[in-house]
Formats: structure tokens, C-alpha cells, sequence
């Protein structure tokens, strides 16, 4: 079984910065790709940005040049710094992995940016 555990969620001005850590345990055979995803309230949820096992990455056009994804192969993790924050950036930030052709996700991590 293999569990995701997100953490660096909080409550931060907007322009400010916060960095989202995402770690994988289990038993991880291969990863096709690591992703980032949010929700924010009475919203769908909607991708923010992917990172591949070969380290080729995607962003939503919402987030491109403010929000960068990494990944760090030995540890199992993936990033997610986020810069020049705005409000619409507000959401349950989730991380999901993509093993074979089964998914994973995270519990989620709240960011909360103020006006």
C-alpha cells in the first residue's frame, strides 16, 4: 500500500511564498508521474501541475511562472513552491501519484492566502 503525506499547508499574505512537500511510502514500484491538484470551496477539483519520472513538468496556466514543481527521486517527494501568492490560490492543496495504472492521493493541505 502506498501513502501520501502532504505537509507545508498555512495561512500566508498574498505575494508571499509557501512550499508544499509531498512524501511517498509503501510499496512503490514505479512512478509515472507525481501531480499537484486544489479544491477550493464549492469548486471542482482542478490540477495544478505534474512532474514526470523523467523530471518533464506542466503547469496550469493559472499558476505558470509563480508556482514550481520538484521532485526528489531519493526520497520519494515532491514540491511544490509557490510564489507571488494570490487569493484565488486559496484551496485543499492535494498531491497525487500515478504507479502503473493505479492512482494515490493525499489527505490534502489547506493554503490559505489573505488579502
Amino acid at each position: 500500500q502506498v501513502q501520501l503525506v502532504e505537509s507545508g499547508g498555512g495561512l500566508v499574505q498574498a505575494g508571499g511564498s509557501l512550499r508544499l512537500s509531498c512524501a511517498a511510502s509503501g510499496s512503490i514500484f514505479s512512478i509515472n508521474f507525481m501531480a499537484w491538484y486544489r479544491q477550493a470551496p464549492g469548486n471542482e477539483r482542478e490540477w495544478v501541475a505534474t512532474i514526470t519520472s523523467d523530471g518533464s513538468t506542466n503547469y496550469a496556466d493559472s499558476v505558470k511562472g509563480r508556482f514550481t514543481i520538484s521532485r526528489d527521486n531519493a526520497k520519494n517527494t515532491v514540491y511544490l513552491q509557490m510564489n507571488s501568492l494570490k487569493t484565488e490560490d486559496t484551496a485543499v492543496y492535494y498531491c497525487r501519484l500515478k504507479s502503473g495504472a493505479t492512482n494515490y492521493w493525499g489527505q490534502g493541505t489547506q493554503v490559505t492566502v489573505s488579502s
